[in-house]
């Protein structure tokens, strides 16, 4: 069954799931903006038991594409540390951005970066890689670079989440972009539904809610509907109720 949740805040995310009709939450399982590794949850045993989907969000300093060793390596060192918080609060994965080199550097690097680091470690949840929105250099903004990814880090047990708001960002085709996710990838793990404050192709990452987005609600939920998947609704939290109810209706339609 697919389960419909959001973005919470992490001082009560069960309270906070509750509060808005989330069947599943996402939360971060430390400073989102920060490299200190994540401590344990007095509530994780709440969280574990709480009939919740489960999923968590690297920071968002973590880019394993980079070719800096500053970054590359705390990097690895982040997702295996956050996959284990993870995996302590039942979750079902652990979503990363798909990351970027830096002016200059080749785009084939950061990908086999990615691949060495599938290659030399296992986490105990599925790595879900993210699409970005913006960014010459990001090695999961379109199509063809996310294909070039996947032809090195497929065959590992890693899986995809869709954003929607970057998708539209990037420029991708909302109508057909799970179709043409799916022959890449082979597979979408996760949706983040969000709509965007910005116009298509803006290459800008700032979600809004579906009300107020510049993204048709129906084609969120079109989306959602193609990928057949757990959806995390990640608008801002005074309307992510509404947003929920929209698409449980739309779904159920």
């Amino acid at each position: 069954m697919v389960l419909i949740g959001a973005h919470v805040r992490d001082d009560d995310p069960v309270a906070a799931a509750r509060a808005v009709g989330a069947e599943a939450v996402q939360v971060f399982a430390g400073d989102p903006q920060g490299w200190k590794k994540p401590q344990p949850r007095d509530d994780a045993q709440e969280i574990r038991e709480s009939g919740l989907g489960v999923y968590v969000h690297a920071p968002y300093l973590v880019n394993v594409a980079s070719t800096n060793n500053r970054i590359r390596i705390p990097s690895r060192n982040m997702i295996a540390q956050h996959a284990a918080a993870a995996a302590g609060l039942g979750a079902t994965g652990l979503i990363v951005h798909g990351g970027h080199v830096g002016d200059g550097d080749d785009v084939a690097t950061g990908v086999e970066n990615w691949r060495k680091t599938f290659e030399r470690a296992t986490f105990p949840v599925r790595v879900l890689v993210e699409n970005t929105a913006g960014g010459e250099n990001a090695c999961a903004r379109h199509l063809d670079r996310i294909a070039r990814l996947w032809d090195a880090i497929g065959g590992y047990d890693v899986g995809f989440c869709l954003d929607t708001c970057h998708a539209w960002a990037a420029g991708e085709d909302l109508e057909t972009v799970v179709e043409r996710l799916v022959a890449v990838t082979g597979r979408i793990d996760l949706v983040h539904a969000n709509s965007s404050r910005d116009p298509f192709a803006s290459s800008r990452d700032r979600h809004a809610s579906f009300g107020t987005g510049t993204i048709p609600p129906e084609l969120l939920a079109h989306v959602v509907r193609e990928a057949g998947c757990d959806v995390i609704v990640e608008t801002p939290a005074e309307r992510q109720a509404e947003d929920i109810a929209f698409l449980r209706a739309a779904l159920a339609g």
